[in-house]
């Protein structure tokens, strides 16, 4: 009696005879609505991603060649979208949930080579100064580079080092530092964080502020709230505004910040893997912070082919620690003198 291919175990599915592809399941045999629906993404968004990371997929060292590009983006999306290894979705592509696990390895890892090509700050003036008018045209904040802060996956405890993962909420996770545009285009993504990590110690130790201290960014700045410090490059709320102007200022500050709390929402609505409802991401640090940051990939390709709807806030996510607040402006004189010079020009 035959045995339905879709039962077979994963050794030879992955590894095949002569590395054959499987190609049981078709782009053009469904509708968008059932690839939106299962996917979460469109046909010809995945059309793009098979071309993207088509090499990748396939490259002789990779020991799943005998799954195709396609199986293992659809397995991917699959597991991004959902939270879920179920079996219904392995199904419907016709391998096991052994395959689909390292199928979304596969496509994380190649995602995460391409993490520089999609998540960066603009380079040109004229992408830069669009960058600003963006941003001014929101509320009014003028030279604003990005909006950055910080939010908590959940992750399974690690083996290691198991306390440096537990925030101030009891859970275990990753904080992850984010900078997006005006749009909610990712311009910086830094995943690995250990979760007990407060926000300004994940700041002071980032790439990013080795970045901006360079001086490569002189002629603006990033807004972040009260949990960071206030720096040359990057503007604060006031801790007690008093004047008329600084109040303009913190609410001004306030809309445009605003902007990354909303990418967030949208980040976990759209890949259901990182939002908690269907528990903890079941990996090592380092594996989860890869897949946060392959879902960081997928949010700024899906904006740049017009898939930029705002969200509505994801159930069930991973409760963010509250951050112990301290009056930090007075920490670098420098800067502010530069917050001061800001509120008296462009909000007095």
């Amino acid at each position: 009696m035959a045995v339905p291919i879709a039962v077979l175990d994963c050794d030879l599915l992955l590894y095949g005879r002569g590395h054959r592809t499987l190609d049981r399941f078709k782009l053009e045999d469904v509708t968008d609505e059932y690839l939106v629906s299962t996917y979460g993404f469109p046909r010809q968004f995945i059309y793009y991603l098979v071309d993207l990371l088509g090499a990748s997929l396939s490259r002789p060292t990779q020991r799943s060649r005998a799954i195709s590009p396609e199986t293992q983006i659809l397995a991917a999306l699959g597991f991004y979208t959902s939270g879920s290894f179920q079996t219904r979705m392995g199904d419907a592509i016709g391998i096991s949930q052994a395959s689909m696990s390292r199928c979304v390895a596969n496509v994380t890892e190649a995602l995460v080579e391409r993490a520089s090509q999609f998540i960066h700050f603009p380079e040109d003036e004229a992408t830069v100064q669009s960058l600003k008018d963006d941003f001014y045209g929101l509320a009014g904040m003028p030279g604003v580079l990005g909006v950055v802060d910080c939010t908590h996956v959940a992750i399974k405890a690690p083996n290691a080092e198991d306390l440096s993962y537990v925030n101030r909420k009891g859970l275990h996770s990753l904080n992850c530092l984010m900078v997006c545009d005006a749009r909610g285009v990712l311009l910086s993504a830094e995943t690995h964080w250990p979760g007990s990590l407060p926000d300004c110690t994940v700041l002071q130790q980032a790439a990013l502020t080795s970045q901006f201290e360079t001086e490569l960014h002189k002629d603006g700045w990033l807004l972040g709230d009260s949990s960071f410090f206030l720096r040359t490059w990057l503007m604060t709320p006031l801790h007690i505004p008093e004047t008329p102007a600084e109040y303009r200022y913190n609410m001004a500050h306030s809309a445009t910040h605003n902007v990354i709390e909303r990418t967030f929402r949208t980040i976990r609505s759209r890949f259901r893997c990182l939002d908690g409802s269907k528990g903890t991401l079941q990996y090592s640090p380092e594996k989860s912070s890869h897949i946060i940051l392959a879902c960081c990939v997928l949010h700024n390709i899906s904006l740049e082919h017009g898939l930029d709807v705002w969200s509505s806030p994801a159930t069930g996510h991973v409760e963010q620690p509250e951050e112990e607040y301290e009056q930090m402006e007075s920490m670098d004189s420098e800067a502010c003198r530069i917050r001061q010079e800001l509120l008296l020009t462009h909000f007095s």
